[in-house]
């Protein structure tokens, strides 16, 4: 294969990438600058390919080209953050990795260098930091729930808030699981609402909304210099001082920046990015998942260490299937909710509305309730009461009551043992295992639940 046909494939392959791709060789030439690069850097490929890099990108000091270092030092470099004016004269954030490349002697060719553009999502992320530390008094104004605010009276849900009032009144790490839609930041707020840091910031920051390198400069924040371009900011730990930070969706962190969290949890201090001096931090941290946590680590999504340095107080919120005493408490909750906002006169749900909620599933819990009594309270019209054809919901989700006989194997006491079985093993699996737990929830004695686990063969903390 000869050059040209290479350089074309390698121009085809890169065209319609939205990453930014750049190709020098040795003597500085550039051989690739996709579309991609060119719009980001403000350049036509023309003013580019086969120019001397240095003459082009004159601006740039040699020392700080990630290009020129690889092709000089054979250093590569991986996913660094780079602030720079393009052409236009407009600040550009990139996340930059660059590597030599060889031929078979071992001798450096040129490189490569991908860049990827992040900087809306830059903006964006400073100006979160910035509304965040100096804008404490304005986010006071903001409503923040407390334990009044969470509704429910299911003897699994009021353990749980019991729980949570006891965990408020230490400095004890949180680790939060529940379902999506549980309400596990509505939980998170009660708990620094009724802590001793209640005059202090509650701040929060879903890990799963950053790429890693910009959730660890808001997480420790950034020192002048670290990259091109950056500027000394304060991170969350340092705005949350004396307050409550959550960090939501912690499985999401990546996997090396979790390792870093567990060392400033352990220490309490935390380095900002690209600096060397060390500040003490006073946050208390509740994490949240909406996985079993033992599922989250097996699959390598959350280290165990750092599992356990947070799993200080543990905390389960059942969901919504789990607690259907709560649905009518629920439901009328919301509708008063409603009628007070937009002075409307709904005067509750019919008898077939509030059956086909019982009999919902509720994948997205209270959250999916909140939704569908507000999407029910738009199509009724002038109705005063919802009926049952206003709730829509997902038909595959509603449980079905009236069992197909037809579908049934075997003697009528094999199906009730097998029934019998899946109920106890989906009592386990709610209450993490622990039986006391899991026998209250079915109402049966310990003892009878411990008979039935060993009769069963199911895993249970006997």
């Amino acid at each position: 294969m000869n050059n040209n046909v290479f350089k074309a494939m390698l121009y085809a392959l890169t065209k319609e990438l939205d990453l930014g791709v750049h190709i020098i060789l040795a003597d500085h030439k550039s051989v690739l600058y996709n579309q991609s690069m060119a719009k980001l850097e403000g350049q036509s490929e023309k003013d580019v390919l086969l120019k001397d890099f240095r003459a082009v990108f004159s601006s740039i000091k040699e020392e700080d080209s990630t290009l020129l270092r690889a092709i000089y030092n054979g250093e590569p470099t991986y996913n660094r953050e780079q602030r720079y004016l393009n052409r236009y004269g407009k600040w550009i954030h990139t996340v930059n990795t660059t590597i030599p490349f060889y031929d078979l002697e071992g001798k450096i060719l040129g490189a490569i260098e991908i860049a990827k553009d992040i900087t809306q999502i830059k903006e964006m992320s400073d100006k979160l930091l910035s509304n965040n530390s100096n804008n404490h008094e304005a986010l006071d104004t903001i409503k923040t729930y407390t334990f009044d605010d969470l509704k429910g009276e299911s003897p699994e849900f009021l353990k749980v808030i019991e729980y949570a009032k006891r965990a408020a009144h230490t400095d004890a790490s949180v680790f939060l699981y529940g379902e999506t839609g549980t309400g596990k930041e509505l939980v998170a707020q009660s708990i620094h609402s009724e802590s001793k840091r209640r005059s202090k910031p509650f701040l929060a920051q879903n890990c799963a909304a950053l790429p890693e390198s910009l959730l660890e400069g808001i997480l420790f924040g950034t020192a002048k210099g670290g990259f091109t371009g950056a500027l000394d900011r304060e991170g969350l730990f340092e705005q949350a001082k004396g307050g409550t930070l959550l960090l939501d969706e912690i499985s999401a962190m990546p996997y090396a920046l979790q390792g870093k969290l567990l060392r400033v949890l352990q220490e309490e201090y935390i380095r900002r990015v690209g600096g060397i001096k060390d500040i003490p931090v006073d946050v208390r941290i509740i994490a949240t998942v909406n996985e079993e946590a033992d599922k989250l680590i097996r699959e390598n999504r959350l280290r165990k260490d750092l599992y356990y340095r947070l799993n200080v107080v543990n905390l389960r919120l059942p969901p919504l299937r789990g607690r259907q005493d709560d649905i009518l408490l629920l439901t009328n909750y919301f509708i008063e909710r409603y009628n007070n906002k937009n002075e409307a006169g709904i005067e509750g749900v019919s008898e077939e509305a509030l059956e086909k909620l019982y009999n919902y599933s509720f994948p997205g819990n209270v959250r999916e309730l909140k939704n569908l009594l507000m999407n029910a309270a738009t199509l009724m019209g002038d109705y005063s009461i919802i009926e049952e054809d206003h709730i829509r919901v997902k038909e595959e989700e509603i449980r079905d009551e009236d069992e197909n006989l037809s579908a049934l194997k075997g003697s009528l006491d094999k199906y009730i043992e097998e029934k019998e079985k899946s109920l106890i093993a989906l009592a386990l699996k709610d209450q993490g295992g622990n039986i006391s737990q899991a026998s209250r929830l079915l109402g049966i004695k310990r003892q009878t639940l411990q008979h039935k686990i060993r009769k069963y063969q199911l895993k249970g903390d006997i």
